[in-house]
């Protein structure tokens, strides 16, 4: 592919109110996360470069592209696993660049991953709630909770909205491919987190489990913002409100799903000369 020069990001709503500062130089901002010419270098290989951006409070957001796009690496970089060697990143104002991930975790951004991270071993509810006591106060007790306390409480709940009560007694194990990620989502939800990264969430998923992960994903509440990476594109545009896309690290475009589905050099590069 031809390389991509001078590309510019779009400013999604909110940009302006993102850019503001008091008179401390804290940054304002009613976005949920703002990206400021993050890049994440492996030695002489910038898998990220420059990605600027900007997700509203409450905003569904995709990020599309190729294999090697850059768009795993950055989730990498906003989670920290893998920090931005340039850059910084804002979480709801405050910036987290230098935070690890578990600090983040606990200001209420959540990730799931493209392989599962499961318990195979035990049952969807006993995964859920672990996930629960795992951001809950208290969490390394030993004691057994009880029917109405919270952990348990909640666990119930999430059973409810990852649409997995039907099969709660069930070993992780013996679940279909489908009903796994549903779990991911599900522990994702645990602890009521502002922002979810979803890594394809949609990989390997049958056509019956497409349309159950897009049901689950219109569900969430509208205050909730998330970040999806997915390669299936019907998916990816019927969810969300905003897309990214990016090419060798770089953002590409950014616009509505109708701008970036008629955009022709996205449909050039990714998607064909037919969508």
């Amino acid at each position: 592919m031809a390389s991509i020069t001078s590309l510019r990001t779009a400013a999604p709503r909110g940009a302006a109110a993102a850019s503001a500062t008091n008179p401390g130089g804290q940054l304002l901002s009613g976005d949920a996360l703002t990206l400021s010419g993050v890049t994440r270098a492996f030695g002489a290989l910038r898998a990220v470069d420059d990605v600027s951006l900007n997700v509203a409070a409450g905003q569904k957001y995709a990020i599309l592209g190729s294999n090697g796009a850059g768009k795993t690496t950055l989730f990498n970089a906003i989670t920290g696993d893998f920090p931005p060697t340039a850059g910084r990143i804002h979480f709801f104002g405050e910036d987290i660049t230098d935070l690890p991930p578990h600090e983040r975790i606990r200001k209420g951004l959540r990730r799931t991953y493209q392989s599962s991270l499961l318990f195979r071993d035990l049952t969807v509810r006993d995964n859920l709630f672990l996930a629960v006591r795992g951001v809950a106060s208290g969490r390394f007790s030993f004691m057994r909770p009880r029917a109405h306390q919270a952990s348990t409480v909640a666990t119930d709940d999430l059973l409810e909205r990852a649409r997995l009560s039907h099969i709660a007694d069930e070993l992780v194990a013996n679940l279909a491919h489908g009903q796994q990620r549903q779990l991911e989502i599900g522990m994702a939800l645990a602890g009521a987190p502002r922002l979810i990264l979803f890594d394809e969430p949609a990989a390997g998923l049958s056509p019956a489990e497409r349309r159950e992960l897009v049901a689950l994903l219109t569900s969430l509440p509208a205050h909730m913002s998330f970040v999806l990476i997915e390669h299936d594109l019907d998916i990816a545009l019927r969810v969300v409100d905003r897309v990214t896309v990016m090419h060798n690290g770089r953002v590409l475009r950014t616009g509505s799903p109708a701008e970036i589905e008629g955009d022709a050099q996205v449909q050039a590069i990714y998607m064909g000369s037919k969508h």
